[in-house]
């Protein structure tokens, strides 16, 4: 098996779903960063976008995207990251979704708002990004700035912050409380749902300097979660007894849901079920305005600032069709479900209060062609 080449960076959100899952699947590879010759000649005109993660696999194919990584993978070794039975398999590809779309809010908060423990941080990572024909720190600087004014466009202003805090800080204890009692979210292995958390836990919430810490001293079986998903060995010591690992190496038996994870959905769905109902219907309407839009037309990163209401406060955020074709996924598989496994998932989503996202859908559907997504 050759070595694949990772373009990306550990200040990387997207990155580090793509990272972890070839890191606990022993999948070789090497990471560096898109500021390369053979980036901008070869890999960037087949990405279309300079967007990261970007792989290169052992053979040359270029993959853009980190849920388009792990699908390719996941297709090649027969989806072991996708539990076969039917309340695993749906929660671990809402989970994916979440992961991926879910926690904008407070990895960029806690990135942008504590510049006195962050900057310094920050802006060696950012340097290392800029090629060396420019001025690295005042390059730097600007892309700092567009970050932050990005910030804004998902909800994170100042009257948000508050809110934005204690529902990071209530997850973070439901979290702590699963990890105590679990080494992933659906027992012994890792699913498509850890593999997407851990890009918002670890490339901002469990590295920058403010909240590494916040994690570390608040919540260490969740910190200790996220050094198991970026290594290749299996590190589940506080789950041995007498040389037996207690979880083993495989998915929860019998499709059983631990009641931890319950409650780390339910703090989940807080705003991610109202900003998801809200982002649909904007969408819709803009769907709707649109005389013509023909198929193969590439998605926009957002179409406007959908307004929601989260825990009696406004959120005006910016409308992303990406989360609809992640969630489209979960939706066709739950579509494709017996009549009784049916009723088993819908019981589960509404005790975790996320069964409003299944009829969360968009008017048009989403595919993907040439490393881009388009609407169909």
């Amino acid at each position: 098996m050759g070595t694949h080449t990772l373009y990306g960076t550990p200040l990387s959100l997207y990155t580090g779903k793509a990272r972890s899952y070839l890191i606990k699947n022993g999948l070789p590879y090497r990471e560096v960063t898109p500021t390369t010759n053979r980036y901008a000649n070869e890999v960037l005109p087949q990405a279309k976008l300079r967007m990261m993660p970007t792989l290169e696999t052992a053979d040359g194919v270029v993959i853009r995207d980190g849920a388009a990584i792990v699908e390719h993978f996941e297709s090649q070794a027969g989806h072991p990251a996708s539990p076969a039975t039917p309340k695993q398999r749906i929660l671990s590809r809402l989970l994916d979704v979440i992961g991926m779309e879910g926690l904008l809010r407070p990895a960029m908060h806690y990135r942008w708002n504590f510049p006195e423990e962050n900057e310094a941080f920050l802006l060696h990572h950012f340097s290392a990004l800029v090629p060396p024909t420019l001025d690295k720190e005042a390059t730097a600087a600007k892309g700092m700035g567009r970050m932050r004014a990005a910030a804004v466009a998902f909800g994170v202003t100042p009257e948000n912050f508050e809110g934005i805090e204690a529902r990071y800080l209530a997850l973070m204890d439901r979290l702590d409380r699963h990890f105590a009692q679990a080494p992933y979210l659906l027992g012994g292995r890792p699913s498509l749902g850890d593999f997407s958390l851990i890009a918002p836990l670890y490339g901002h919430l469990g590295r920058d300097p403010k909240p590494l810490a916040l994690m570390q001293s608040r919540a260490v079986h969740l910190f200790r979660w996220v050094e198991r998903m970026n290594r290749p060995e299996p590190d589940v010591g506080e789950f041995v007894e007498e040389g037996v690992v207690l979880a083993g190496d495989a998915f929860a038996a019998n499709d059983e849901i631990a009641e931890t994870l319950i409650e780390v959905l339910r703090q989940l769905a807080v705003d991610f079920v109202p900003e998801t109902l809200a982002a649909a219907e904007f969408i819709n309407g803009w769907l709707a305005a649109q005389d013509e839009l023909s198929p193969g037309t590439p998605l926009e990163r957002g179409y406007g600032l959908a307004e929601f209401e989260v825990e009696g406060a406004k959120i005006h955020a910016l409308a992303q069709p990406y989360r609809f074709y992640l969630l489209s996924q979960a939706q066709a598989e739950f579509d494709a479900l017996s009549p009784g496994e049916h009723s088993q998932v819908e019981e589960l989503l509404e005790k975790c209060q996320l069964l409003p996202v299944l009829s969360a859908r968009l008017t048009r559907a989403i595919g993907r062609e040439e490393n881009r997504e388009v609407w169909l």
